[in-house]
């Protein structure tokens, strides 16, 4: 069975839709950030590919999670966050310094 993909629709500036998929959600000084990709995107690409990371607000009257553009001064400090992440998503070592930090 294929895992299931968290796939998020956006709406561009004229109109048209296109689908970024979540691949990682982390929390940091309280607020709950995603990391995004293009959902069109190989499963392992040949090339470097844009990542973007986006604020989760919860509207809890709707009953929505709505995923806002994060402050450019933020922007540098979630990204090395986000990286260390990645990095140790394939680490297999019972003791990692980079996966005992990525949630700092």
């Amino acid at each position: 069975m294929e895992d299931e993909r968290d796939l998020v629709t956006f709406t561009d500036e004229e109109g048209n839709e296109f689908d970024l998929e979540v691949i990682d959600y982390f929390e940091h000084e309280g607020k709950e950030y995603a990391v995004l990709v293009d959902a069109e995107l190989p499963e392992e690409p040949e090339e470097d590919f844009e990542v973007c990371i986006m604020e989760i607000i919860v509207n809890e009257e709707e009953d929505i999670e709505e995923f806002v553009p994060v402050a450019d001064d933020k922007l540098d400090e979630l990204f090395a966050i986000a990286e260390k992440r990645m990095e140790c998503w394939d680490c297999e070592a019972e003791t990692c310094e980079g996966c005992e930090n990525a949630d700092d």
